[in-house]
């Protein structure tokens, strides 16, 4: 009787045994960097109601096993995001949902300079085997026509040319509803926060499973 119970036992075992690696890469926490400027650090929103503390919440809804770091700067330039990344995306970073060039153009930054800066970024986290997510942003309403077309194409073509996930437009969720910005300015309430979590969180999923797939 023992010599069969143990052989029950020991099969039972061996149909739940997963590899140790295997286990490591399911079980283990996912660390995602937002690093971006004001639409995507929502400084301005009480702690729990900006775009991290939302987007953590809501993956965590589905089973993901996440912590999300907000690492932005309001008026980041991506030359600024590119001179503190280093600082800003430490080695135990999985994966960053890049939000930077929306100041660039309020500024009217050069395109030509903002690329190159986000193409150093991308560059750097590829080379350390961090998973992106780049978000592109709406060409601004000052901008004249050639620095318009310039913006327009620039985020696409970088996704393209690194094939890293790509999300057209972060303030598409709330650019056009007055309701889902905060009075007098275009940058999200906390509506609009909710709004943009919901429309990118397909994406943010695939950079998870990207990231849970890439040997470190």
């Amino acid at each position: 009787m023992r010599r069969r119970e143990f052989i029950i036992l020991a099969g039972a075992a061996a149909a739940t045994w997963l590899p140790p690696t295997a286990l490591r890469s399911e079980e283990r926490v996912i660390k995602i960097v937002a690093l971006g400027d004001a639409l995507a650090t929502s400084y301005y929103l009480p702690v729990g109601r900006r775009f991290s503390d939302r987007l953590e919440f809501a993956l965590k809804a589905k089973g993901q096993s996440v912590t999300v770091v907000d690492a932005g700067k309001g008026n980041d330039t991506a030359a600024r995001g590119l001179a503190s990344l280093n600082r800003s995306v430490p080695e135990d970073t999985d994966a960053v949902i890049l939000v930077l060039g929306a100041v660039d153009m309020v500024f009217a930054v050069e395109p030509n300079i903002t690329r190159k800066s986000l193409a150093a970024i991308i560059e750097n986290l590829k080379a350390r085997r961090i998973a992106v997510l780049l978000c592109g942003a709406a060409p601004h309403t000052r901008l004249d026509d050639e620095h318009k077309s310039a913006f327009a194409t620039m985020f696409s073509g970088l996704a393209g040319e690194y094939n890293v996930l790509f999300y057209p437009a972060f303030d598409d969720a709330f650019a056009s509803d007055p309701s889902l910005k905060e009075i007098g300015d275009f940058k999200p309430n906390a509506a609009g926060i909710e709004a943009v979590v919901a429309r990118i969180l397909p994406k943010v999923e695939a950079l998870i499973d990207q990231a849970r797939h890439r040997v470190h």
